[in-house]
């Protein structure tokens, strides 16, 4: 019987990225999933806080080249990767210049987000997509953690429907305290309704607040996972009312076993 294949999406993972709730699950649930017999690969943004020479990132030429268009501009694509050698796994990192040199993550120094995060992350959910497509893998779970990979459920159930390589894919979305306080550009919605899609489909992020964001992603999910011990009451309520397979927040001592578990059911 063939593996199990299992596609990890994060915004964050150590040792990449400082220490988080959701950067040690990026780190330490791929290695286990594997460990217990799954095939995995596993995505995050390229900050430009990622120290590339100290983590030794090279770019993946084969992988990298295309263009990808976001509110009428050209963006190139760049892949990068990376080795956990500990752990027997290779992250690969979605790059672009535009998007991903400044040297902080979702926020600037002085903790305000960034204006044009709504497009940073359109274009890392597309980007893990595509190169998904040119690596010619096939996951039969998609986990997204983190709201920065909030538009992967949507783009693979819309944008990416016909495409064979996802076509059995289950889509899981991981629900964090992660919460960002200024909704994203008011024109989120129109610009992701450039690759195809009905823009009636996502009118809840006509308010592109963070749990609108986590509204549509979690619409667009076969099943969803409550990730830290707290997160917004009212996406509580939403996930647990989707009547969607929904697990309960995990400890760390338990969540590998349990996640590995909730993967089996689908």
């Amino acid at each position: 019987m063939e593996k199990m294949k299992v596609l990890f999406i994060s915004q964050e993972i150590a040792p990449y990225l400082p220490e988080s709730e959701i950067s040690e699950i990026g780190r330490y649930l791929p290695q286990g999933i594997q460990e217990r017999g799954k095939e995995i690969r596993t995505f995050m943004p390229r900050f430009g806080c990622v120290n590339e020479r100290r983590n030794q990132l090279h770019e993946v030429i084969r992988l990298s080249g295309m263009n990808l268009v976001i509110n009428d501009n050209d963006h190139p694509l760049i892949i990068k990767v990376a080795s956990i050698q500990a752990a027997r796994m290779q992250v690969y990192f979605i790059d672009n210049e535009d998007y991903f040199q400044r040297k902080f993550a979702t926020v600037n120094d002085e903790g305000a987000e960034f204006d044009d995060n709504d497009e940073r992350a359109i274009f890392f959910a597309r980007g893990v997509l595509e190169t998904v497509i040119k690596l010619r893998w096939s996951p039969d779970i998609i986990h997204c953690h983190g709201w920065f990979t909030g538009m992967v459920p949507l783009f693979v159930k819309n944008t990416y429907k016909d495409n064979p390589l996802f076509a059995n894919a289950k889509i899981i979305y991981s629900v964090y305290n992660d919460q960002f306080n200024t909704p994203l550009n008011s024109n989120m919605a129109a610009k992701i309704a450039e690759d195809g899609i009905d823009i009636n489909e996502i009118s809840v992020i006509n308010e592109p607040t963070f749990v609108n964001l986590s509204k549509l992603a979690i619409d667009y999910s076969d099943a969803t996972i409550k990730g830290s011990e707290t997160i917004n009451p009212d996406l509580e309520e939403y996930m647990k009312g989707s009547k969607k397979p929904y697990l309960d927040f995990q400890t760390k001592e338990n969540y590998i076993d349990s996640y590995f578990d909730f993967y089996n059911t689908f």
